[in-house]
């Protein structure tokens, strides 16, 4: 397939809506709450900005095959959709957003402790989506030095998904936000009883908040609110 024909946008059009993004979902299969997970993400794509693929084994680990496979999935139903459907990256794996670049994918989110984002530009190219997960005000700034898109930043609030007690505090996104030109997504226990905290931000990462509601659909509707300041927070 030629890169005029690719299903991925093509690289102004991928930042342009990286920019005017506000939610962000990160795709975990198992937080859905017993219920089939592509059926849960295909009521979400046409209300969330972005998706990312995390798919992680007992051990904590990112497996290639597993995430490889469960990606095509996602790209099947996005491709349903056509122009319409949210950009799609996976969590840590360069090798599976290489693989999968033609048939849609849009790029990678690493953790500190993943491929350095240098390597995993030379290996996807300058069309590809990158993030970058920052933990404090340090890595934000060394961020800005590195060939990455956007970042998430985190924990906000305690949360299970990660196992952190504590979180940084919403002002803390905050402050990051502002200390970067990069687009910003603050992450970690964010659901609609925070999130207009968030307002100045305007931008969110979330998981369970989304896959293990009673209605997803409701209350991805209900935080993308909260974060444009159309309602008032809990």
């Amino acid at each position: 397939m030629s890169e005029l024909e690719s299903p991925v946008p093509q690289t102004g059009e991928l930042r342009e809506r990286l920019g005017a993004a506000r939610l962000y979902l990160v795709f975990t299969p198992s937080l859905c709450a017993g219920r089939d997970p592509l059926e849960v993400l295909e009521a979400l794509l046409d209300v969330v900005d972005l998706v990312q693929v995390r798919v992680k084994g007992r051990d904590g680990r990112t497996d290639a095959a597993t995430t490889c496979e469960c990606t095509e999935r996602v790209l099947e139903l996005c491709a349903r959709l056509g122009d319409a459907a949210p950009p799609v990256l996976v969590n840590d794996r360069v090798d599976v957003a290489r693989a999968l670049a033609e048939r849609g994918c849009a790029g990678v989110h690493l953790g500190q402790d993943d491929a350095p984002p240098r390597a995993a530009r030379e290996v996807l190219g300058a069309r590809a989506l990158i993030g970058l997960s920052t933990h404090d005000a340090a890595q934000v700034a060394r961020a800005g030095d590195e060939p990455v898109d956007y970042m998430g930043f985190g924990p906000v609030h305690a949360t299970s998904t990660k196992g952190y007690a504590r979180g940084l505090g919403s002002e803390a996104a905050w402050i990051a936000a502002r200390a970067t030109h990069l687009p910003l997504f603050p992450i970690g226990g964010i659901d609609a009883r925070n999130a207009s905290e968030l307002e100045d931000v305007g931008r969110a990462a979330v998981g369970a908040a989304l896959l293990a509601a009673p209605d997803p659909v409701r209350a991805a509707r209900e935080l993308r609110a909260l974060l444009e300041g159309e309602v008032q927070g809990r």
